[in-house]
């Protein structure tokens, strides 16, 4: 059984789908490319399809990612671009690599996020930003099935930044009459799950920001989180280094193997 991750877009409008209307979408582009997947044993069997820390609906994302068995070999490239085919404009494949390592969604601890706050001025934007950094705790509240959940929305905040004017006026998508702030957020995926929504309830809570339209708001990487860089790596980057590593039989050799190897005579 071959492995391979998948890394997907959600933009423009299908940025509102759900997770469950996009598993119909992906799984319509699997059996269109003919992709010869695994599927679970039962009396329901159904393709082996690993979905990883989906974004929440109405969010768009650079990031998502997803992992599928298959029962056949397939070089990653050729099928990124069979399923892109498949799928519609929006959700885009854009990364496929073999899966040679373990615990893809125990690689994904934290996002980043791009909250475009249209009709706030940037300056309030970065006032906002500053003082939801300053506080200790930011308490927010959100509807579960259980009814209202009070918990706090800073801890899980690494960074939050307005962007600058220069970064502002080389944005294509910025309207030139109207205001437009735009935050960037690094967040730590902890439990409960601290959202972009969240931090837009404690940036009202502390500053009294509340935009005017509803932010519009993109994951831009999502991956583990470097302590001493400060930034998101990337999750795939361990099974490519993995695949360039290995042998021409596929399969990689240990160091012992590999000194063994290099010593032996021709």
């Amino acid at each position: 059984m071959q492995r391979i991750r998948l890394r997907y877009t959600k933009r423009g409008r299908l940025r509102f789908t759900s997770h469950r209307d996009f598993q119909r979408a992906f799984e319509r582009a699997l059996r269109r490319a003919e992709v010869p997947m695994a599927y679970s044993a039962g009396f329901t069997p159904h393709p082996k399809v690993s979905y990883a820390n989906a974004a929440p609906t109405g969010t768009g994302s650079e990031a998502e990612y997803l992992e599928i068995a298959l029962t056949e070999h397939r070089d990653p490239r050729k099928l990124w671009e069979l399923l892109d085919e498949s799928l519609p404009d929006g959700l885009d494949i854009t990364d496929a690599v073999e899966a040679r390592t373990s615990g893809l969604a125990d690689r994904l601890t934290a996002s980043v996020w791009e909250l475009r706050l249209d009709g706030v001025e940037p300056a309030d934007a970065e006032r906002a930003a500053a003082a939801f950094r300053a506080a200790e705790t930011v308490e927010v509240q959100r509807r579960t099935k259980n009814g209202m959940r009070t918990f706090d929305a800073r801890a899980a905040v690494v960074s939050l930044d307005a962007l600058g004017p220069e970064a502002l006026a080389s944005r294509a998508d910025r309207p030139t009459d109207k205001p437009c702030a735009i935050l960037r957020l690094v967040v730590r995926h902890v439990t409960p799950a601290v959202r972009p929504d969240d931090v837009l309830s404690g940036l009202r809570a502390v500053a009294d920001l509340a935009p005017p339209v509803p932010a519009a708001v993109t994951r831009l990487a999502q991956g583990l989180f470097d302590d001493e860089t400060g930034t998101v790596t990337d999750p795939l980057a361990p099974d490519r280094e993995a695949v360039t590593a290995a042998p021409a039989d596929g399969h990689p050799r240990s160091g012992v193997a590999d000194a063994a190897a290099a010593t032996a005579p021709e």
